[in-house]
């Protein structure tokens, strides 16, 4: 079928057609997914023939990890890259004539993967934004299968009976474009000494491969977080939703590199195995396990526990512990103060911030329910946090009446614009600007959700009744941001918006701006960053920024249920607050030349380019899930999915 909207017509196969029609049975196991290989052919190869895509491939390890951003198995032959699978292929043979994708069965590390149930020989992924199971307003508490989100992996409503159900993750490689193509840092790319940086905010953004010098300075590296100049670590816990683990070991300076390290993960049964397979060789790894007890939920949450011989730091960031995530990908972190020991005796109330970081960072960890976060949890209450000037925003799964409504999701988030902001004159005229790499099923129209709820909170500004309508700006790369990126459409395997769920929510569409980011020389890395915020008319001041690991979707945000007396939250997340009040400030000015980076400054840096750019009616959204074939992207490849 195709449809024609504002952004062009879109093409998909018959198989995707009937995403709405889903069985009415009981969606704690979702329906079985086909496989959807994303092929990704060099147009150098169109004059190859099969022979020569097929042999003398070079040999590839068997490690698996998973990502959260998919692409299917790949292999490199020295004129040519091939992804995928020779299934569906003759629905695009008009297109592709003698491209000849060709299947792989394993290739090295960055297996991808959904939180759900699936087909053996398929897979999927899931990041939060495309798992969102619509609850009909929580009749019953149940959710109905016939509201389930459209997958980018399911092609048709299969019958669950028909398919063995087991997760299932195909392997992909390290590199987005394959092995041959990720290019070493050069020496001086990492930090011999703590790194210039906005010491006001504690905001950083990520160093990119191949960006000029000067564009990374100030950023930072896992290697540089990780480093010796941060502090002599003990112990360390990392929270998220990918693991390539022999990398995440080698992240480790070799004098750190065998102390503990605890993973927070939410992978079930077949996954989890494979999780712990590959930790067999670091005997210094142990697992903690997240309850995900709501259907389509993950465990999204990006976080660092540091406890050093000096004191112990907290550091909340948008990227998965896998290679590409930190290479060329737009991402954001809050590093913490280095907080220093409380004196013995201390009270637990002692250490205590302003925005009380301790007390809700405590909460959250708390809603683990984790005996192996214990411990932790006693080495935050004997220390100082007081030097926190952040709001923890975290959503944990559940569904939460009465006075726990607002303890997580959006609703935690208006909480604290109620109680820590003021109105400002003529707000209805100053924008809420979202910014995000994935995007959930949000309903037929914009007042089931966007603007029903979310919107609300985010026009919040304290204790007024006055409810503005302000101008939503929301930031999402198009194709043409994809295909001109560092990576090229593979980048766009971070980006998983399918078109199924595109074509239930066309209004949505005209709220899209570009991704653009020239200031701080990131247009062309393709962001993972989750940023949302209040500005100004003209774009130079901020009521409040909020980072976080949250896509826009109900599944982590929440979704109110039962005439707005419940909210429904499916996933872990986590991000932090930043508001003017807490520094003392009315508004934050934006910093719209951030380079060269100066160590204290009141402006904060936006991490792209302010005013944003709408979509113009040439321009269409990324959907991942169906070819774009009409031209190369910077490394001469076009994208087929099938």
């Amino acid at each position: 079928m195709s449809q024609e909207s504002q952004h062009g017509k879109w093409s998909v196969s018959s198989s995707d057609d009937d995403d709405e029609q889903l069985s009415s049975a009981q969606p704690s196991k979702p329906a079985d997914s086909t496989s959807h290989h994303l092929a990704s052919v060099s147009s150098t190869s169109r004059h190859l023939a099969d022979s020569t895509t097929t042999h003398n491939l070079p040999p590839t390890p068997t490690t698996v990890v998973k990502t959260e951003s998919n692409l299917s198995p790949v292999r490199t032959a020295p004129s040519t890259l091939v992804i995928g699978s020779e299934a569906r292929q003759m629905t695009h043979t008009s297109q592709l004539r003698d491209l000849r994708p060709v299947k792989y069965e394993s290739s090295p590390s960055l297996a991808g993967k959904r939180k759900k149930e699936a087909d053996d020989s398929g897979w999927a992924l899931s990041d939060s934004g495309d798992d969102d199971g619509d609850d009909d307003n929580g009749r019953n508490g149940k959710e109905r299968s016939s509201d389930l989100p459209s997958d980018p992996h399911r092609s048709s409503p299969v019958p669950r009976a028909k398919k063995p159900k087991v997760e299932s993750k195909q392997e992909r490689p390290p590199s987005p474009h394959g092995r041959v193509d990720y290019v070493d840092e050069p020496e001086d790319f990492f930090e011999r000494s703590v790194p210039c940086s906005n010491d006001t905010y504690r905001f950083y953004l990520n160093k990119v491969t191949g960006l000029d010098k000067k564009y990374n300075t100030g950023a930072l590296h896992i290697k540089d977080i990780l480093s010796p100049l941060f502090g002599t670590l003990k112990e360390s816990v990392q929270f998220n939703y990918c693991f390539d683990i022999a990398w995440m070991v080698q992240q480790y300076p070799p004098e750190f590199r065998n102390k503990p390290v605890l993973i927070v993960h939410g992978d079930k049964r077949e996954a989890k195995a494979r999780l712990l397979q590959q930790a067999k060789p670091y005997s210094h790894i142990s697992f903690c396990q997240a309850k995900l007890d709501i259907a389509f939920g993950t465990h999204h949450t990006k976080m660092m526990l540091l406890w050093y011989e000096e004191g112990f730091r907290v550091v909340i960031t948008t990227s998965n512990l896998i290679r590409a995530d930190w290479y060329q990908k737009s991402q954001g972190m809050w590093m913490s103060p280095l907080f220093p020991r409380l004196p013995e005796g201390s009270a637990p109330s002692d250490g205590e911030s302003p925005t009380f970081f301790k007390r809700d960072l405590l909460e959250y960890l708390a809603a683990y329910r984790a005996p192996e976060l214990t411990d932790w949890m006693q080495r935050i209450q004997e220390h100082d946090l007081s030097e926190s000037r952040v709001y923890v925003i975290g959503s944990t799964p559940g569904r939460y009446v009465g006075k726990d409504m607002d303890r997580w999701g959006h609703l935690r988030l208006r909480k604290l614009l109620y109680e820590n902001t003021r109105p400002i004159p003529n707000e209805e005229t100053w924008p809420v600007i979202g910014q995000f790499s994935s995007i959930g099923s949000l309903g037929v129209d914009k007042t089931k959700w966007l603007t029903g709820e979310f919107l609300r909170t985010m026009s919040t500004l304290g204790k007024t009744s006055l409810r503005s309508d302000p101008p939503l700006h929301l930031l999402y790369p198009s194709v043409e941001d994809v295909r001109t990126s560092l990576e090229g459409y593979p980048a766009g395997g971070s980006l998983p918006y399918s078109i199924q769920t595109a074509q239930k929510q066309l209004w949505l569409h005209a709220y899209f701006h570009r991704w653009k980011a020239e200031t701080t020389g990131r247009s062309h890395a393709m962001p993972h960053i989750k940023t949302y915020m209040r500005t100004s008319p003209d774009f130079t001041q901020l009521a409040w920024i909020l980072i976080t690991s949250s896509n826009l979707s109900k599944a982590a945000w929440g979704a109110l249920e039962k005439n707005n007396t419940q909210i429904m939250v499916r996933s872990y997340e986590l991000g932090v607050l930043f508001l003017p009040s807490a520094y003392n400030m009315q508004t934050f000015p934006i910093q719209r030349n951030p380079y060269p980076i100066r160590s204290s400054t009141n402006a904060f840096p936006v991490p792209f380019d302010l005013p944003p750019e709408r979509y113009s009616e040439k321009d269409q959204p990324w959907m991942w899930n169906i070819p774009y074939t009409q031209a190369p992207d910077t490394h001469g490849n076009i994208w087929v999915p099938s």
